[in-house]
């Protein structure tokens, strides 16, 4: 217990030194020198990263709770704030840290007469993220999440001499303040009924409540806003307008966690408060609903992008999908199986937008098909680029491939046969997209296209973001292969994969949760803990996903020569195709209009069958 005792300092710490550094910096960036301010964010993000390490192993002995100004909870009974770690919210934070470390590595004399801004931005970024994952009150997280929010749309607009570069920040921050509004209003709705905003307050407030309107009505309000977040369909929208245009090291953190952090929090909510008030079958139903329509739309949009970071933007849509279909099985394995896939996917889909980033700063553009063959002189870059379109669509033994793998399982074992189907299927076709982009630059293979580009964004716009890149600096290399090494190494260390298991099944113990927060007293945790390794049946779905995406990479290389017969088969797709990219119009007016859309279809989706 004492590793707990000294650890209640850290969460509150680790969210406070970036904090302070932004406002060193902010006051100080005009007269320090560029060098000391690479340092100074660095060795900050650096210092979280150990924080958050030490708050990790101390969750091995119990949940960290602290409660701020000292409020402590009298009798189980409290109206103090409160920030637990368990271990999968320790986890998150530390991933939130590595990404931001390794952003800031990668961004070392990487943007030109920009002061401190930027770093400034990203250490805001970093305390909102981390505040977020550690918070035990659902106000709190709601404030947490609009400062990340607030700093991601100014990130997204970093360039504002760019007018897509204003559109796309001011679309991202529309349809994501118009979410927290929504979950403002579920908010207020659950303290004017109990009194309480701390999510152990609120659970033991509703033990005994029976599920009637305002309390469904409630739930869907809040999750809406990290639906939001978390870019699942109808309110994804606003992603790939925000991934084209933000600086390369940011979409790192955007795809790599914030997105996920969305389906954090709707997990959150409902495994701390909901739980065991919603019926569990109305709950499962609408997230895998969502889920599985997401995974599909992302994957689909992800083939038909010529623009590179749009295509690894679809690409987090689809996974997104997948990472909730896995989690939405409402147990422990399918919610290991999710958390040990977001953690794959951030260290692949974060080194693949690094290397779009030198793409964009190697060749000045991130259209594929112009970029044809302008890659062939690169050395390193082609085979880690081939690799990491490899590990995305689940190349055993790396992480992504793992937690496809526990994820199909825990579907497969809850009676969703066709979760391994929707896995491979998605996999396949985003992984296909990565590989078709990375042979078209890099290796030159297949003809030109002749394409019409009139529905679609190519990337040939685009501005590079740094000084002339005549070869990729050390500075931007060893992030990408860190990033790799990571998603490799959660693959083929049981120790890692164990604790994931065991972050998992506390992540979904209410009592355990609300016992340690008011009561101060530590769960037993089960002796079998879900299983989480490679299986046989694992590892050759992994392997024909792979030779599937090879293969969509191979028909979308050389479509010009696919017989005639088979076009004529395609034909009626084309005006779906057409459709979809109309759809994504980049018109706020429309995304806010499909945002309300959402709203009732996920309400309707958990309230219908209580009625």
């Amino acid at each position: 217990m004492s590793w707990v005792g000294t650890a209640t300092s850290i969460g509150p710490t680790a969210i406070g030194a970036p904090l302070l550094m932004a406002c060193v910096l902010a006051a100080l960036g005009k007269v320090l020198p560029r060098l000391v301010i690479d340092i100074l964010a660095t060795a900050t993000a650096a210092g979280v990263v150990a924080l958050d390490v030490v708050l990790l192993l101390a969750t091995r002995h119990g949940r960290v709770v602290t409660w701020l100004g000292g409020w402590t909870p009298r009798h189980g009974t409290t109206v103090g704030i409160s920030f637990v770690a368990d271990p999968l919210s320790a986890g998150l934070a530390l991933l939130v840290a590595v990404l931001v470390l390794c952003s800031f590595v990668y961004s070392w004399r990487y943007f030109d007469d920009v002061g401190a801004h930027y770093h400034v931005l990203v250490l805001l970024f970093l305390a909102g993220m981390t505040g977020f994952t550690l918070s035990g009150d659902v106000f709190d997280m709601f404030v947490f999440f609009e400062l990340m929010g607030a700093v991601a749309y100014g990130l997204t607009a970093f360039k504002v001499e760019d007018p897509t570069s204003l559109q796309g920040g001011l679309n991202f921050g529309i349809i994501n303040s118009f979410g927290a509004y929504v979950s403002l209003c579920g908010i207020g709705i659950l303290y004017a009924r109990y009194g309480a905003l701390g999510l152990p307050q609120l659970a033991k407030a509703m033990e005994h409540a029976r599920p009637d309107v305002l309390i469904v009505v409630a739930f869907c309000l809040i999750c809406v806003g990290f639906l939001v977040k978390a870019a699942m369909v109808p309110f994804h929208f606003w992603l790939a307008d925000a991934h084209a245009v933000a600086p390369t090291p940011v979409c790192l953190l955007f795809s790599g966690v914030m997105v996920e952090l969305g389906i954090y929090g709707v997990l959150r909510l409902y495994w701390t408060v909901f739980d065991g008030v919603l019926p569990e079958d109305a709950v499962r139903r609408a997230l895998l609903v969502l889920g599985g329509v997401t995974a599909v739309l992302g994957a689909v949009m992800c083939v038909l992008q010529r623009h590179l970071k749009r295509l690894l933007a679809m690409s987090t849509i689809a996974h997104v999908g997948m990472f909730m279909c896995a989690a939405a099985t409402l147990d422990g394995p399918g919610t290991t199986g999710s958390a040990l896939y977001v953690l794959g996917h951030a260290g692949v889909k974060g080194a693949l937008f690094l290397m779009a980033g030198t793409v964009l700063n190697r060749y000045g553009s991130v259209d594929e098909i112009t970029l044809h063959g302008r890659g062939r002189d690169a050395r390193v870059m082609p085979w880690l680029f081939v690799l990491g379109a490899l590990a995305l669509s689940g190349l055993p033994p790396f992480g992504t491939g793992l937690g496809k793998s526990v994820g199909e399982e825990a579907l497969s074992t809850a009676g969703y046969w066709w979760g391994p189907v929707l896995f491979v299927a998605v996999s396949a076709l985003t992984g296909g997209a990565v590989l078709r982009a990375g042979a078209r630059i890099y290796f030159g293979l297949g003809p030109v296209p002749e394409v019409d580009s009139s529905d679609e964004t190519t990337g040939d716009e685009e501005e590079p973001e740094t000084a002339s890149l005549p070869h990729v600096r050390p500075t931007m290399l060893l992030p990408i292969v860190v990033l790799l090494a990571g998603s490799l190494a959660l693959g083929v260390v049981p120790r890692v994969v164990r604790g994931v298991s065991r972050a998992a099944v506390e992540f979904v113990d209410k009592h355990g949760y609300v016992s340690a927060a008011l009561q101060g007293t530590t769960a037993r945790l089960p002796a079998a803990l879900p299983e989480a390794e490679w299986t046989t049946k694992g590892v050759l779905l992994g392997l024909l996903t792979v030779l599937l995406a090879v293969g969509v990479a191979a028909v979308a290389l050389w479509a010009p020569k696919i017989p005639d017969l088979a076009k004529a088969a395609l034909a009626p797709l084309h005006p779906v195709i057409t459709g979809l990219h109309r759809v994504h119009s980049g018109h706020v007016g429309d995304y806010v209009a499909w945002l309300f859309v959402g709203v009732a279809a996920f309400t309707a989706l958990v309230g219908v069958p209580l009625m």
